[in-house]
């Protein structure tokens, strides 16, 4: 059974997944951003710029597993190349890796994922074989990423930082058509949902389902945890079962008192390793997000790639700034959790000004709706008083305000919700739930594809070779307005808009480059990537906690020993 290559913003060291690849070299130095995947006890000496671990090659061997009991495992992966072999020594490099990774026997994927992910960066592009040549190995690089998950059977996440890297990969993906293992009806919302994503007219609806591929709790579950919470009998706890949820709530809430419940819920939905499914939904260039979960998992996802969201109504919204509503509260405000049933009730008046973001978004957006069954009292008051507004207006028949991705096909329900939103079912009949969740994400990840703006590397050296004769001579004329562009052309002014757009086309990176940091300017302002991300990131796939602009050739070799491969 084959796997499937996503291609996403993350940082891979809070990605959850099974396996990852962490480049290094001979030297066995490792750049520092990667130190939360690495046990204590290998960890022989650390200083801002790297860290080394107590291990050894054996032989000309390139992998090495890294000794560990976690849900998650490390691989490091040679990819410094001193002796000039190029790229296909780098993509040989990538198939021993996956290769290694598939002999080890995993009893079940992370959180009762469907398939393994394996999670790697753009190997070489740092300190290793392929800096400055960005473009070229992207292009050789996916399909043999493509060929392993076929061969294996697991999954693959290529996480990328850049902007630019996301651009072109995902350009290069767009050009084959057998990238997704989707069926057509899913492919055409696909491109609809990604027009209307481009074209700034979709907003996201997160719900509990996208949480619990993180290990998080559904409603259900957190209802059961807190009842072993409790101290409830046998007989009360089964009775809970036969109450409505929130009403079950209500009971543990005053079984456990308000404090015990505020603690259970900050720890229980605290910051925390984020899903595939997270990432890929902060990825997409969509500027209004809502959720009813407590945890913080989106925002993390978007931070990683440097869209600074505004949580509502915690911060205040800013212009321009990408924004996330917690309509029923916040793990970091505990006080603020929405969990029983007057608790709903409450939402309903004293906190209807939540209420009035999503009729907006209803009204003015196209909402898709992830990770919910529709069965929330708020959704169902939320959607009447909709579907009452504009049935009262003289409009004729209305276009659903949504789409929601419902896991199995459920006809009752989605003839229930027809008048407001189209749901459309990821799988029909007896397919397991985890394959379901799995063709979501597929889903999610080929929204985002056909989502992200073409032009990102435009002006980025290091992708000049993917370019056709048309695109180089337009870039050679915008280079050269980036060239004589005034100083402080960062200030509000005609150069100021001008200088943003060309930033967001890749002036001013260099070839050689290691993409450390966000650009300086607001997410989703002038001064930030397509997509309301950043101009930087790291091309290792973490944080970017290294210098950056590392010359990569000539090296010598007495400081190539001092760096992490």
């Amino acid at each position: 059974m084959s796997g499937h290559v996503f291609v996403v913003g993350a940082d891979l060291t809070r990605l959850s997944c099974d396996d990852v690849l962490v480049p290094t070299g001979r030297t066995l130095r490792i750049a520092r951003s990667w130190r939360a995947l690495l046990p204590d006890d290998l960890v022989t000496d650390e200083d801002a710029e790297g860290v080394c671990v107590d291990l050894a090659w054996n032989g000309d061997e390139r992998v090495l597993e890294v000794p560990g009991t976690g849900l998650r495992r490390a691989w490091l992966l040679d990819t410094v190349d001193d002796c000039g072999r190029g790229l296909s020594w780098l993509l040989d490099g990538a198939r021993e890796a996956l290769a290694a990774v598939a002999r080890r026997e995993v009893a079940e994927p992370v959180h009762g994922r469907a398939r393994r992910l394996v999670g790697l960066p753009a190997l070489g592009t740092g300190w290793g074989g392929a800096a400055g040549r960005r473009g070229d190995l992207l292009q050789q690089l996916l399909p043999v990423l493509r060929e392993a998950a076929d061969e294996h059977g697991f999954d693959v996440a290529l996480v990328l930082r850049g902007p630019s890297d996301l651009a072109a990969a995902q350009r290069i993906r767009r050009e084959d058509t057998a990238g997704w293992d989707l069926p057509d009806p899913l492919r055409t919302l696909a491109e609809q949902l990604g027009e209307r994503a481009r074209r700034g007219q979709l907003a996201l609806f997160i719900g509990a389902g996208v949480s619990a591929a993180a290990g998080l709790p559904t409603w259900e579950q957190l209802l059961d945890e807190l009842a072993g919470h409790s101290g409830l009998d046998g007989e009360l706890r089964e009775g809970l079962s036969r109450l409505p949820p929130q009403d079950s709530a209500a009971l543990l809430a005053r079984e456990l008192g308000r404090e015990r419940l505020e603690d259970f819920v900050q720890e229980r939905f605290g910051p925390g390793p984020y899903a595939l499914a997270h990432a890929l939904i902060a990825d997409l260039p969509v500027q209004e997000f809502v959720t009813t979960n407590y945890d913080p998992l989106v925002e993390l996802a978007a931070a990683d790639i440097g869209r600074d969201l505004s949580v509502l109504p915690y911060d205040e919204a800013q212009p321009g700034r990408p924004w996330l509503l917690k309509l029923h509260g916040d793990a970091a405000h505990p006080e603020s959790v929405v969990l029983t049933r007057e608790e709903y009730l409450q939402l309903g008046d004293s906190r209807a000004a939540l209420a009035g973001v999503l009729h907006s978004l209803l009204l003015t957006r196209h909402v898709l709706f992830v990770g919910t069954s529709m069965l929330d009292d708020d959704l169902i008051r939320i959607a009447h008083q909709v579907r009452s507004a504009v049935q009262g207006s003289d409009r004729g028949p209305r276009n659903p305000s949504g789409t929601v991705l419902a896991l199995q096909e459920d006809a009752a329900r989605s003839r229930l919700w027809e008048q407001d939103v189209e749901t459309v079912a990821m799988a029909r009949g007896d397919t397991p739930p985890a394959e379901a969740a799995r063709r979501l994400e597929v889903l999610l990840d080929l929204i985002g594809c056909l989502s992200t703006p073409p032009t990102g590397y435009l002006l980025d050296p290091a992708y000049r070779g993917m370019l056709s004769a048309g695109e180089q001579a337009l870039a050679d004329a915008l280079q050269g307005v980036s060239e004589v562009m005034p100083e402080g052309a960062g200030t509000p002014s005609a150069a100021g808009e001008v200088a943003a757009l060309l930033r967001r086309l890749g002036a001013g990176r260099s070839a050689g480059r290691r993409d450390d940091g966000p650009d300086d300017g607001p997410d989703g302002g002038p001064d930030g990537g397509p997509d309301g991300g950043p101009d930087g990131g790291s091309d290792d796939g973490t944080s970017g906690e290294e210098p950056a602009d590392v010359a990569t050739e000539p090296r010598d070799d007495r400081l190539q020993a001092q760096r992490p491969g």
